[in-house]
């Protein structure tokens, strides 16, 4: 990895995100998304005595702050699917669902050739890989478990959730940086979202853009790729 050519100083570890980064965001719409709206309801219902479904229940009628019914719950999981919605309760019962879908051979993690060819360079190189997604982690170790390319979760050293805060908060930034252990500048985060970038610059990481489409953002605060063989 040339990490002086990317951002000025070498990187002891690199930070992931999913969607759009490593992943194609039609994955996610297009597969990931209507598979878990089409199985969440009789999921929650057949599993609602599972004390981890139980849990997201609960937090779910805190959020909504009503005692809702099991049709009422699946209603409003298909709800903020079809919002995009990052809320924790969803994506953990989305990852219980997607676990079914990978297991079965339904469901396929597709990973960029290039993102998956960086992972293996970086891992031999020594690099620590981390990633931070909306998805649960249970989400996140099943999309890299079950790839395309084969079983890259094994070379990634830990993932980060929606557990540890919001993406554009740069809190959670910081907080990872804690788990990490390394200082914040030595710490490289990838992402195709501005927000999540500007977040994460501000808890004093190091960060590249990756914009697979478009054109490229001349100057600005985050330096900007097509793909990780630029990295």
């Amino acid at each position: 990895m040339e990490q002086s050519a990317a951002v000025g100083i070498p990187a002891k570890a690199v930070l992931l995100d999913i969607e759009g980064t490593t992943t194609p965001l039609a994955f996610v719409k297009e597969v990931l998304f209507p598979y878990a709206r089409a199985r969440l309801p009789e999921f929650v219902a057949a599993n609602r005595q599972d004390p981890a479904v139980a849990e997201q229940l609960v937090l779910i009628n805190e959020i909504a702050e009503a005692e809702l019914e099991l049709d009422e719950v699946g209603r409003l999981l298909q709800d903020w699917i079809d919002h995009d919605l990052k809320i924790a309760p969803l994506k953990v019962l989305q990852g219980m669902v997607w676990r079914g879908g990978y297991e079965s051979s339904k469901i396929k993690g597709q990973v960029h050739a290039d993102a998956a060819r960086a992972l293996e360079k970086w891992h031999q190189a020594g690099l620590p890989l981390y990633i931070y997604s909306s998805g649960s982690k249970e989400a996140q170790k099943l999309l890299f478990r079950h790839s395309e390319h084969g079983d890259l979760a094994g070379l990634l050293t830990g993932y980060f959730d929606l557990t540890v805060g919001s993406k554009t908060d740069s809190g959670s930034y910081t907080a990872i940086t804690r788990a990490i252990g390394f200082p914040p500048e030595s710490i490289l985060f990838i992402s195709d979202v501005e927000q999540e970038l500007d977040a994460a610059k501000d808890a004093g990481m190091q960060t590249v853009w990756m914009v697979r489409d478009g054109d490229l953002p001349a100057g600005g605060r985050h330096k900007s790729v097509r793909d990780f063989g630029s990295i």
